[in-house]
């Protein structure tokens, strides 16, 4: 049964969970200003978990890892954001098309008759308009990002990045090292091991291991980093999170590790349906459109 899901505005945690694997990805210009790091920015999608202790979920760690080069990477480290015409060019969108079109296409697909993939993408072809990339977007810094993004360590890639500013005095670069100094020690290193393992992993594999760093997360045995980072950025806003541990070196192997250990048995692991069960429950439920939309709302 495939999916159309349009993403018109900021799509994030669970909007992109359930956005991205869709068979058809409509992306629009409609770049809503959200706020990271205290500077606004254009936005449609983005995984800025780190930036509140948590890290990329929701699937986030799958795709993350299966861009091209290492931008994966940059994204999950960073939390920067891409907008409508870079998603199509790295395969995180299938069409573009104006905002004011939204309307109309949900109108033409309510009226077809089929669920034949091949109809559904003839369709939304018709509305579609892409417009080619700017000097500013992330296409022309793939480069530089490989460099710097590349590294086994977190430590080494801030380093790098650091290095890349007092050579440039670049502010996109600028930006994306006060990000970095930004998020929270342990949930780099978490993210970044999360999707260089992702890169070997089903995406069922990095559900149920992303359900076990979220388990641990908002446990907090590990560390209270979740709860001081949505206090900052959501509660108080004050922007000033004091991570625990504090910095990057004080970050140890064991804590990571037991991030990604297994669940004990008070708290069971993620149990994915099979596609059997998933067929079952539609049933159930009375599920019969052979087509289905996912608009991931602006918030």
């Amino acid at each position: 049964m495939p999916n159309v899901a349009i993403l018109n505005g900021i799509t994030m945690g669970g909007g992109a969970g359930i956005s991205i694997p869709a068979k058809f990805k409509v992306v629009t210009e409609k770049n809503c200003k959200a706020s990271f790091d205290e500077v606004v920015s254009d936005v449609v999608y983005a995984t800025p978990e780190t930036l509140i202790g948590l890290h990329p979920d929701a699937g986030a760690s799958f795709h993350l890892s299966h861009l091209p080069g290492y931008l994966g990477e940059y994204l999950a480290l960073t939390g920067n954001v891409l907008n409508g015409v870079e998603m199509i060019a790295y395969g995180l969108a299938t069409h573009y098309s104006h905002s004011s079109n939204i309307p109309l296409i949900e109108e033409y697909l309510r009226n077809l008759k089929t669920d034949d993939p091949a109809v559904i993408k003839t369709s939304l072809e018709k509305f579609s308009d892409l417009h080619p990339p700017d000097n500013t977007n992330v296409i022309h810094r793939m480069e530089t990002i490989n460099k710097c993004f590349s590294h086994e360590t977190v430590e080494e890639i801030i380093s790098t990045v650091e290095n890349e500013v007092a050579n440039t005095h670049d502010g996109w670069w600028e930006s994306a090292l006060k990000k970095l100094k930004y998020a929270s020690p342990l949930s780099l290193k978490v993210s970044l091991r999360s999707i260089r393992e992702a890169r070997f992993q089903t995406l069922g594999q990095c559900l149920i291991r992303e359900y076990r760093l979220t388990s641990r997360a908002i446990g907090g045995e590990i560390s209270s980093d979740f709860r001081e980072g949505v206090r900052a950025r959501m509660v108080d806003k004050d922007f000033a999170p004091k991570w625990d541990p504090p910095s990057l070196d004080s970050v140890t192997q064991d804590m990571v590790n037991r991030c990604f250990s297994p669940l004990d048995v008070h708290e069971p692991e993620l149990d994915l349906p099979t596609q059997q069960g998933r067929s079952a429950l539609w049933r159930d439920e009375g599920v019969v459109d052979t087509w289905s939309t996912t608009q991931a709302k602006t918030s």
